[in-house]
């Protein structure tokens, strides 16, 4: 079965290969969040994004495999929930940007900032820095080396949703910020194929969501 993206709090996992890389998609917890199991195919090395909740059901997607980092996207509770257990379990690296990473329950040892690169195995995923529902969210993105060049895969946390950007709490200079940055290091230099993975919820693509940036912009949220 193709993969479609299309996960519920208990149920099975959703699978997909990509050249270099193959991306697991579980939901879990209460909120329903998405965490991402990355695996480079090559090595068999394993990157999570954001042990949200249910630490079982996260160890057990690892099947024995080491896990080498856990990356968070944001500092939102919702988001690191089972980050300890999962840590502590697997001796995994916790990651996040400098301005969120005070905020979560675990030592952060690498900072990720804006431009720079979290590799897993021999696949690079570059970080981008998306201020506004956080000040220091963050949205993964990999191209697989230029191979998925007009079809990357970006990991967007709770930035940009099917429908609309993150939650900005009704603050309109954090909703402007959040917009700038989307359209300045998103939609301005990704192509409509890119695939996006949000921190809940269904996926979605740029092509998609694009025609509906002015009408985010106009309602304000």
């Amino acid at each position: 079965m193709s993969y479609t993206g299309d996960v519920s709090v208990g149920g099975p996992p959703d699978t997909r290969d990509l050249p270099g890389l193959t991306v697991t998609k579980l939901a879990v917890g209460p909120m329903d969040n998405n965490a991402y199991l990355l695996r480079c195919t090559a090595t068999g090395e394993l990157l999570l994004i954001d042990a949200a909740n249910e630490a079982s059901r996260l160890i057990e997607l690892l099947g024995g495999t080491k896990l080498t980092r856990i990356v968070t996207t944001h500092r939102h509770f919702d988001h690191w929930q089972a980050l300890p257990e999962v840590q502590q379990a697997t001796g995994a690296t916790g990651a996040a940007h400098p301005a969120d990473a005070r905020e979560l329950p675990v030592a952060v040892t690498e900072l990720l900032n804006g431009g720079v690169t979290v590799t897993v195995g021999d696949a690079v995923l570059g970080v981008i820095h998306l201020r506004g529902h956080t000040p220091g969210s963050i949205a993964l993105c990999y191209d697989g080396g230029g191979a998925l060049a007009q079809a990357p895969h970006l990991f967007t946390g709770d930035s940009l949703f099917p429908g609309g950007p993150g939650n900005t709490a009704g603050d309109a200079q954090r909703f402007n910020q959040l917009m700038d940055d989307l359209e300045e290091r998103v939609f301005g230099p990704l192509p409509d194929g890119t695939w996006v993975y949000p921190g809940h919820g269904k996926d979605t693509t740029l092509g998609t969501e694009r025609p509906h940036l002015k009408e985010w912009r106009d309602r304000g949220w």
